[in-house]
């Protein structure tokens, strides 16, 4: 595509404000690992919620409910929706525990929960399996969507993309560590909800298409614009509706939605002032990636069943696309080429906004569980403050490399999301209730890791090698999921009552600390002879959850019937959706 110097001249912008948001943040940032990590704990919530969503929208996003919308129909985004209910018992129900631990990352958890050396050999590993493999894989997946967006709309190769983007992104990460992120995620989250909310307002309006009414009404778009899918074929409503709302959003670990919160999520969560602010900014942040983004894109994935029906147009559109990443989700920036100049480099600079700060986020983590959980732990414990910035720094740039080779072999969004689930299925019943039952251990979490990779291995290297390009495997994915679930489920629970018990200090100790509710602990409560702390009741915090979840839902779909012209449901959705959040606010009260 041929950019006009207006263009040009936004995305330059972009850049070097970026880059001076960095410098800014590095004054502070390479004190101590506490700020180059947690920001130094004094950010305010609604700033670290911000910073929660602009991570999760990531550039693959839009191509991924772009796979989603033209596979599926808006209805199958229950695949992601689904994990509200994830994040809406972390918000009420596991913020606070983790906000009061006091520990610099989700994975001190570990020693702080379970005692010997298992304890010890699960917080090294999984700062390996977790901070480089999970995190790598993530990243590999996010540039994979740049290598789409830049292929079509910029012309350049995946490597001069993903040099372009590891260079700018290593820069300002390594020098303002968590608080560079976090300021630069703010000005990247404004930027980008503009340029995605502009695209579609034009998009939408294009002579081809019209309007929103004409959009749902055209032929090639009416049978996909329902937000339930059709429970008269259980063939399609299993697998996009029920198997998430019933299976996976408590079984499966994925980065942004783990049960009972990990990863990025407790990160931020650990770097929030109080309690009250840890269970803040996570209800902001859910309530903003659940309910203010999505439509853009869905909107924009709709027009393009009219102006690309096919893969053919695509490819027809743009034949110097390789075959290799011919797509559903190259739909998304084939779309933002119908954009006109200036508006075209906001929606570029917007993009590379989502993209740089998705990575941003996963380099400052990954390297925190590298340092705080690997190096600090088990190479050079009496490392200073300085030394293990340093270390910080060096492991950004290798985690960059990493990321940028194995994003040249991915092919989809969809493929990335589809391994991650499958790797972590059945993991997530296991991190919920380790808060609340003392007889899990370490060795219970070790099992389930095995387990559950196992199978994945099993399922994406044998099984499905059985079938030939093009073949339709006898197990769709969910159903390898299901699968996952059940076998690691099943062994970690019995590998929790056949190996001994986490020591009986620490368990104490974690309590004490920690406070959980005291249903799955009184084994523990009666032998030490401790008193049970008053606090709100499990029962409560479930309503509350229920609450949360309807109240997003509701002005989810909300916005769009008023989008559709149904205001009738419209006015419904939001009569329900204000009257949980007045409940919700009065019970949190």
């Amino acid at each position: 595509m041929n950019l006009s110097n207006l263009d040009w001249g936004i995305i330059v912008a972009f850049f070097a404000i970026t880059l001076l948001i960095g410098l800014y943040a590095s004054k502070k940032a390479g004190k101590s690992t506490k700020d180059f990590f947690l920001s130094g704990r004094d950010m305010p919530w609604w700033l670290l919620g911000v910073s929660m969503v602009a991570t999760t929208f990531s550039a693959d996003t839009p191509n991924l409910v772009t796979d989603i919308v033209r596979k599926n129909g808006v209805a199958g985004n229950w695949v992601w929706w689904a994990f509200l209910l994830t994040g809406m018992a972390t918000v009420f129900i596991y913020a606070k525990l983790w906000r009061r631990s006091g520990i610099n990352t989700d994975l001190e958890f570990y020693e702080l929960r379970y005692s010997g050396k298992e304890a010890t050999f699960l917080r090294g590993f999984r700062s390996i399996y977790l901070g480089v493999f999970f995190n790598v894989m993530i990243m590999a997946s996010v540039l994979l969507a740049g290598i789409k967006i830049a292929g079509i709309m910029l012309g350049i190769s995946p490597i001069q993309t993903v040099l372009l983007v590891s260079i700018v992104t290593v820069v300002y990460s390594s020098m303002g560590g968590l608080r560079g992120v976090i300021l630069t995620d703010f000005f990247q989250f404004i930027l980008s909800m503009i340029g995605m909310i502009a695209a579609a307002a034009y998009i939408i309006n294009l002579p081809e298409i019209g309007s929103v009414q004409q959009l749902i009404q055209h032929p090639n778009v009416s049978d996909k614009i329902n937000f339930i899918p059709d429970f008269t074929d259980m063939n399609i409503a299993i697998p996009l509706f029920f198997i998430p709302i019933a299976v996976q959003w408590w079984s499966a670990w994925y980065p942004g939605a783990e049960p009972g919160g990990g990863g990025y999520v407790a990160q931020r969560m650990l770097s929030t002032k109080t309690e009250k602010d840890a269970v803040k900014a996570t209800l902001f942040f859910n309530a903003a990636h659940y309910a203010l983004r999505p439509w853009p894109w869905i909107l924009i994935a709709l027009a393009s069943l009219i102006m690309f029906p096919n893969l053919s147009d695509i490819k027809g559109s743009f034949p110097d696309i390789s075959n290799d990443i011919l797509a559903d989700d190259l739909a998304f920036p084939a779309m933002l080429t119908l954009l006109p100049k200036g508006l075209l480099g906001l929606v570029i600079a917007a993009l590379i906004a989502a993209l740089m700060s998705t990575i941003s986020t996963h380099l400052n983590w990954g390297s925190s569980y590298i340092v705080n959980d690997f190096y600090n732990r088990f190479i050079d414990q009496k490392a200073d403050q300085k030394t293990q910035v340093l270390v910080g720094r060096i492991s950004t740039l290798v985690l960059m490399i990493l990321s940028a080779i194995l994003a040249l072999y991915l092919t989809n969004a969809m493929q990335a999301f589809n391994i991650l689930l499958q790797i972590g299925a059945g993991t997530g019943l296991l991190f919920l209730l380790r808060w609340f039952w003392w007889r899990i251990n370490a060795y219970s979490e070790i099992v389930a890791m095995v387990v559950s990779f196992a199978v994945a291995l099993y399922f994406e290297l044998i099984y499905l090698a059985q079938f030939s390009p093009g073949e339709t495997p006898g197990l769709e994915p969910w159903e390898r999921m299901c699968i996952g679930v059940f076998i690691t489920s099943i062994a970690w629970i019995v590998a929790t009552f056949m190996t001994r018990p986490t020591n009986k200090k620490t368990l104490i100790n974690f309590y004490e600390t920690i406070q959980p509710h005291a249903l799955g602990w009184k084994p523990i409560l009666k032998e030490a002879n401790l008193k049970i702390e008053k606090s709100t009741s499990l029962a409560q915090e479930i309503m509350q959850m229920f609450l949360g979840c309807i109240m997003v839902y509701s002005f989810l779909f909300g916005t769009g019937y008023f989008l559709y012209g149904s205001y009738q449901f419209f006015a419904i959705c939001m009569v329900l959706g204000m009257f949980s959040l007045f409940s919700l606010v009065r019970m949190w009260k």
